[in-house]
């Protein structure tokens, strides 16, 4: 599994068009609009590199609106979710 978080900028009058229309990807786990120097930020979750590239090359190039994103892999995941969950079940760390 590969999770990527992709940063965006769309034009004005098309983000929420643009966070809608990549919301209902199906690779797409969450759109947050954010503040700073990016409108929107995707987190992408994926089978394999070759899903990813198909995603962001083919799939988000045909959305009208995006002018520019910037695409980071993940390499290690931090959650305090994920060790809540442990604790519940009982694993020990």
């Amino acid at each position: 599994m590969v999770t990527a978080i992709i940063l965006l900028n769309a034009k004005r009058d098309k983000i929420n068009t643009v966070a809608e229309a990549l919301a209902g990807c199906e690779q797409i786990s969450e759109v947050f609009s954010v503040s700073g120097s990016f409108d929107l930020v995707a987190i992408v979750r994926v089978v394999d590199n070759d899903a990813l590239a198909q995603l962001v090359t083919e799939q988000m190039l045909k959305l009208e609106g995006i002018t520019h994103s910037e695409t980071m892999l993940a390499f290690r995941a931090y959650s305090r979710h994920d060790l809540e969950s442990m604790f519940s079940l009982g694993v020990e760390l």
